[in-house]
């Protein structure tokens, strides 16, 4: 076979850039708004901490406790204590989130090769950009090209040489493509040789190195291709290859007897380390399973076909070695089979924390020690898979993403290979699940792929779907479930076109936005139910191309595969208007666009003459300002075209406009919205991130900021933040975009602007005071005033100040302060150990207006805002509430007469300590007499002998304590204070005001005499 060689500098690492005429515009065009302008934010992580998907991962035989996973949606993930922790390595650096091989360099485990994309063809599937690799364990990492390979299924690496690496590329999934077969490189990556390929139809599924012998390689190569509405996989291109010569030259193993005749589909193969002759491959094939070769691969022998080994064998068809014993066999499968009869008999099932089992690295010297990849992440065992460690890292992959109405909102969303899920999205403490840490999340009915909606009239209820039509009702208060499906009449394993009712692995469920008694649903057509699913209403003709080339059998000439990802021509996008409660607009996810105006009995055709057939119309949003405005995000990598689709129409669709400017290729559309609030502010997901514009579309921009690159597949506006959805590292949101309404004006403006902000809601949410400067401030001062202009606190920020979360930020630019909307604390004097309390935690302020007043460089700009009431408390009134907060400032304020009275001692006796006094002088003696009485005062306000944290649990606690710990509980929760708690203050009070009154006159007199006869008399202040 001929050797390619390719070179990195000649071929991967100088690609002519391709542009687009509005690509090329929008790169001499200036962004409406500086990126700089918003530089300051960053997107917040929720989780849940939930794993999804991994199908490689590997350890290092010289660092027992280190491990690797790649995620196909979340980049790379890195443990160092044996699993308990995991972390990401390639945020920021790597240009495609799904990792689908990961390789260690045995000799040099800091040497780190991974590969981008999915080969396990389901119909979620990410590509890949080529090979990535790091010298120092993770840290970094440098591309190495191989970009339009898109899936590669396996890296090995040289067992005594790092840098001689072989890859394993699939090549395009969804269409033909050269870049396919067996790469090596000899120089560590730099360049490469194509030393295996079969056709631009077939790529290579799996490769092993002989350990005993590093020269001899197996490969198999698969024929298969995807579409959205097919997987077809074998044929003559599918076939079992060895090479003697390091890769050099391959011969084919296919034939040799032994070995099922054709057709051949997917061929997963390992050798063992024990016994370099012996060989298992399990091969797909209509007589196929797991075969034996005991003589290095000339001939075979079946020696199990268990259809639990080779079920759906696109997704799985992994078989591994044990490195110490040639009888024992590993296959991957839905579950995990072992065998120690030499592949006989797979009797043992090891139990793992997820399903559905895609790689297994075993390391070479301990096979008690091994990392196995699953739908639920990458799980390690050091007993030989009696046990794994948990799946507890935010690798989680959402097909789409919805809000709640609750207080703080909770974000719900489907998980690949899980279940629905929803979450607050912010502190919701009272509630807890699986554990401390892990967070509280519940689910809300349907399953692993479908849309959520809340019910409009009761935020208790949700409706949610699934693969199959599946659409439940489901009451989180009471636990009830109902299935509601428009048609129940299951199906799996046929095709769509025996299938009176098309629906799609996820389709939209949605309420009319003006009658919240009108719920939607779609399959090819639309359907209208106005009694809470009892009975449906068909109310469109089929709105799809239904090319019947779309609608047949899928999986291939061997193993079919008919369960709902490829349904295909049905309605996947929909938008109930906001303006007329008689129009819906439509989308298919084969390329049409549909609109009716008379509630469903006439659709009008408005499909964009731009938009080609086969395009999944993803997402579509209704124009919220304007009627007949719509926005429309499209994609069509599943027929191998990766550019984005994003068009937006303001006359129903009469028109189009393609708004694609700058928008990176690649980058194609999975989501579009418009802001809540200021018209024409855009928001865009994509397969690598987020965009924004502020022109309704006309150029857009990278709000990437902090985030990940993860496929973004949905995004929602709820109040002042942007929530994501994405596909592989769970929920982020965006917290209070109110400054980016106003971005563009402040921009031109270019002075300082104070931002109002949204009203904190007593208990849940701070007020977030956010700011813009043109440059860095020398300083910069924010008070906070009551609804009388009175000034409750204030806090200076200095330029090159950091690291307290009290002093405001004078960067250039967009910054943000928050306040606890808490008062002032008590006065605390050095060394005070108080238990039970915080008392320089100030009283939560009461409800109503107030201000805040920005002051810098001269210019002083003011705005208000509201503090609401928490809308979750039961039988509480904003009387309450006040009360609250007036026994708390009273409570706050005595804190602060005890503390400072003891303070007030204390300067006494420091003043004291320092006079030369003889000591027999009557002077003396008097002095003497003053601190000791004064000590006594000390001692019954505050316990002197604390000297560590927990001295309170040995020496009776005194005054200041007691006063500050009744604060505490007084505010512990929202609501009027107890009977109890004004009588304890009550006499806590007229306690002080009997120290007080003392030490008020030992000042008065005996201080005040004493002081007469002093030359320097004890200054009181």
């Amino acid at each position: 076979m001929k050797i390619q060689t390719i070179s990195l500098r000649g071929l991967f690492m100088v690609l002519p850039l391709l542009f687009s005429s509005e690509s090329i515009f929008a790169q001499q065009q200036a962004p409406p708004v500086d990126p700089t302008f918003y530089e300051s934010y960053s997107w917040r992580n929720i989780g849940p901490n939930r794993g999804g998907r991994s199908l490689g991962s590997t350890g290092s035989p010289g660092r027992p406790n280190e491990y690797y996973f790649g995620a196909t949606g979340g980049g790379l993930w890195k443990t160092v204590d044996g699993g308990n922790e995991w972390f990401p390595v390639t945020d920021g650096q790597i240009s495609s989130s799904s990792i689908g091989a990961v390789a260690v360099a045995e000799t040099n485990p800091d040497i780190v090769y991974i590969g981008g994309g999915e080969t396990q063809l389901r119909g979620s599937i990410t590509q890949g950009d080529g090979v990535y690799k790091s010298s120092d364990g993770g840290k970094t990492w440098r591309n190495l090209g191989l970009e339009e390979t898109q899936a590669i299924s396996r890296i090995r690496v040289h067992p005594t040489n790092p840098n001689i690496v072989y890859v394993a590329a699939l090549g395009h999934p969804y269409g033909e493509n050269e870049e396919r077969g067996v790469f090596r490189s000899k120089d560590g990556g730099n360049t490469w040789e194509k030393v295996l390929y079969v056709s631009d139809k077939a790529g290579a599924a799996d490769l092993i190195i002989d350990r005993t012998n590093p020269n001899v390689l197996y490969a198999s190569t698969w024929q298969v291709y995807r579409k959205a509405w097919k997987m077809w996989g074998g044929g003559p291109d599918s076939k079992l290859f060895k090479s003697l010569d390091g890769g050099d030259t391959w011969i084919d193993l296919t034939e040799n007897p032994g070995m099922p005749e054709g057709p051949i589909g997917k061929i997963g193969i390992t050798v063992s380390p024990a016994d370099p002759n012996r060989l298992w491959a399990i091969v797909e094939a209509n007589e196929g399973g797991v075969f034996r070769s005991d003589d290095a691969g000339w001939t075979w022998e079946k020696v199990n076909e268990e259809r639990k080994l080779r079920q759906r064998a696109f997704y799985y068809s992994r078989i591994y070695a044990d490195p110490l014993d040639k009888e024992t066999v590993y296959c991957l499968n839905v579950d995990f089979w072992k065998s120690t009869d030499g592949g006989k008999t797979f009797d043992v099932e090891i139990e793992v924390p997820h399903g559905d089992n895609h790689d297994l690295w075993i390391d070479p010297n301990d096979p008690m020690r091994m990392i196995s990849s699953n739908d639920g992440g990458g799980v390690v065992s050091i007993n030989g898979g009696k046990t794994w460690t948990e799946e507890d890292y935010p690798t989680t992959q959402f097909y789409h993403v919805m809000t709640t109405s609750d207080v703080p909102y909770h974000v719900a969303g489907a998980q690949q290979d899980n279940s629905t899920l929803a979450m607050p999205s912010d502190g919701w403490d009272h509630m807890m699940g699986r554990g401390p840490g892990h967070g509280w999340h519940y689910a809300v009915g349907g399953g692993e792929s479908g849309w959520i909606t809340q019910s409009p009239t009761d935020p208790d209820v949700f409706y949610a779907g699934s693969q199959g039509a599946l659409l439940t009702r489901y009451n989180r208060k009471t636990g009830q479930i109902r299935d509601i499906q428009v048609y129940p009449r299951f199906f799996s394993g046929e095709p769509a076109s025996a299938l009176p009712e098309r629906w799609q692995w996820t389709f939209p469920i949605m309420f009319s936005p003006l009658d919240p008694s009108i719920m939607y649903t779609t399959s090819q057509h639309v359907w209208k139910t106005t009694n809470d699913g009892q009975t449906w209403e068909k109310i469109s003709p089929d709105l799809t191309y239904a090319d019947p080339e779309t609608l047949g059998e899928t999986g291939g000439i061997i193993t079919k595969d008919m369960n709902g990802p490829e349904i295909y021509a049905t309605v996947f996008a929909l938008a109930p208007s906001v303006h007329d409660v008689n129009t819906i607009w439509a989308g298919s996810d084969d390329g049409k666009v549909h609109i009716t105006r008379d509630g469903g009995k006439k659709w009008v055709d408005i499909t964009p003459k731009d938009l080609p057939k086969f395009s999944r119309i993803s997402i579509i949003d209704e124009g919220k300002f304007n009627p007949g405005t719509l926005y429309l995000a499209a994609n069509r990598y599943q027929v191998d075209d990766r550019q984005p689709y994003v068009f937006k129409t303001t006359d129903y669709g009469k028109s189009w406009t393609k708004i694609i400017s700058g928008i990176q290729d690649g980058h194609f559309a999975r989501a579009i919205r418009e802001d809540l609030v200021k018209p024409g502010l855009l928001y865009l997901a994509t397969e690598h991130g987020v965009y924004i514009s502020f022109n309704d579309g006309a150029q857009w921009q990278s709000l990437q900021l902090n985030l990940p690159d993860t496929p973004v597949r949905d995004l929602v506006l709820k109040n002042d933040d942007v929530v994501l959805g994405s596909h592989g590292r769970g929920f982020w949101i965006l917290d209070d975009i109110r400054p980016l309404r106003e971005a563009a004006t402040v921009s031109k403006q270019n002075e300082v602007t104070l931002f109002k902000p949204a009203n904190p809601i007593r208990g849940i949410y701070n007020a977030a005071i956010q700011y813009y400067l043109p440059e860095e401030a020398e300083s910069l001062t924010i008070e906070l005033l009551d609804s009388n202009g009175e000034l409750i606190t204030s806090y200076t920020g200095k330029k090159g100040e950091t690291g307290r979360r009290s002093i405001p930020p004078v960067n250039a630019g967009l910054n943000t302060f928050n306040w606890d909307m808490r008062y002032p604390g008590a006065t605390v004097f050095d060394g005070m150990i108080i238990w039970s309390a915080r008392p320089q935690r100030g009283p939560l302020a009461p409800l109503g207006e107030y201000q805040v007043r920005l002051k810098t460089g001269g210019v002083e700009k003011t705005t208000n805002f509201e503090l609401e009431m928490d809308p979750n408390l039961e039988g509480i009134t904003a009387e309450d509430l006040q009360k609250q907060f007036d026994l708390a400032i009273q409570i706050r304020d005595k804190v602060s007469e005890a503390n400072e009275a003891v303070i007030q001692i204390r300067a006494i006796r420091t003043q004291a300590e320092k006079m030369n006094l003889e000591e027999s002088s009557s002077e003396a003696k008097k002095l003497d007499e003053l601190l000791d009485k004064m000590a006594v005062i000390e001692m019954d306000l505050y316990q002197v002998q604390n000297q560590s944290p927990q001295d309170p649990l040995n020496f009776p606690i005194k005054l200041n304590n007691r006063l500050a710990s009744l604060q505490r509980s007084v505010e512990n929760g929202q609501a009027r204070p107890t009977d109890a708690a004004y009588v304890v203050f009550e006499e806590l009070s007229n306690e002080l005001k009997g120290h007080m009154a003392k030490l008020n006159q030992l000042i008065s007199n005996d201080l005040k005499e004493l002081n007469a006869q002093l030359t320097n008399p004890i200054i009181v202040e």
